[in-house]
């Protein structure tokens, strides 16, 4: 069954992210002139920015820091009690649960961080402060408009694993996978949703832990087209790094971008509903190259190789990358 299925905790969505960045200025150009972000909050070391369609305070936090890296991917849940369940889960697999206070991250209610089995710095959260919707206020549209935050891309060494956990576990659906065609047959990526699109979270097989890239929704196919002139006439073309194209898996039209400390933003949009509890997943082979793209340029190899690093909240610093690896696919249990 590939549906989203019901867990002792209900988590909603993809909710925001926190990117380090190592020039604040530069990033605001970028995020705010071209890709159009409306600033909600900010000071000197970092901004709290929204889409024009969404009525939270923030769907991406900009910090100010030493290195680029990933500080948390955060998921919303439906509920204040969410977060206790979720705080039990996880100590019981054996991660520390760290608590933040309402207000701690400007705008956000109390929430929950955890440092999951497979090194990813999460973030738990039920409540958010409201901000003004510019979704109708197109006198007020800047750049190229981005809507809301959409999904999640990782890479992670062990795919077996850390896709059963947010399966069996967490109660995602899974949507769309990749595996090869010869017995064993062995996953390569997974499409995993909670919201009823294509994914709030996407796993590909990789060295990691680290992010691939946040996908942000746009309108419609002409305004990736426009995003792609708009970066043209600002002479900063060279930040595409691939399509416009189509993406097979999850039907999308897409937008690959590097903003200036090389995060990868992708823009995304015209996938399908998947809220049918008796949907089935759909499987594609890893030798078919329409997976990726069903038209398009090639993908540039940097594509399939970079990420961005992700921070282990305890040590201060990055987590260190591992290799594919068949092996630990149950260790997170403790």
């Amino acid at each position: 069954m590939g549906a989203a299925i019901d867990h002792p905790f209900h988590i909603l969505r993809a909710g925001h992210a926190e990117l380090w960045v190592t020039d604040l200025a530069a990033a605001r150009r970028f995020y705010v002139d071209i890709l159009g972000f409306i600033v909600t909050e900010e000071s000197e070391t970092q901004l709290f920015l929204r889409g024009v369609e969404e009525r939270v305070h923030h769907s991406l936090v900009l910090t100010k820091a030493p290195y680029p890296a990933v500080a948390h991917l955060a998921f919303r849940v439906a509920e204040r009690e969410d977060l206790d369940r979720l705080a039990r889960f996880y100590e019981s697999i054996g991660c520390s649960a760290m608590w933040l206070d309402a207000g701690a991250e400007p705008g956000q209610g109390e929430a929950l961080r955890v440092q999951d089995p497979f090194g990813f710095p999460l973030e738990f959260y039920a409540e958010m402060a409201p901000a003004e919707s510019y979704l109708q206020k197109y006198h007020l549209h800047r750049g190229a408009g981005v809507r809301r935050m959409d999904h999640f891309n990782c890479f992670v060494p062990t795919l077996e694993s850390c896709q059963a956990l947010w399966r069996e576990h967490l109660g995602f659906g899974l949507t769309e996978y990749v595996e090869t065609d010869d017995p064993p047959r062995r996953l390569k990526a997974v499409w995993l949703q909670r919201k009823g699109n294509v994914h709030d979270l996407a796993l590909m097989e990789g060295a990691g832990p680290r992010l691939h890239h946040l996908g942000f929704w746009m309108d419609d196919m002409p305004s990736i087209i426009r995003t792609c002139d708009i970066l043209g006439g600002a002479e900063m073309h060279t930040h595409i790094e691939r399509g416009p194209g189509r993406h097979g898996i999850s039907n999308a039209f897409f937008l690959y971008l590097r903003d200036p400390d090389g995060h990868r933003i992708e823009l995304y949009t015209s996938d399908y509903l998947t809220v049918d509890p008796d949907l089935a997943p759909i499987r594609w082979s890893a030798t078919d190259p329409r997976r990726q793209t069903l038209w398009g340029h090639p993908t540039p190899e940097s594509w399939w190789r970079e990420g961005s690093a992700v921070i282990d909240w305890g040590a201060g610093s990055t987590v260190p990358v591992r290799g594919v690896t068949d092996e630990g696919a149950a260790r997170w249990i403790k």
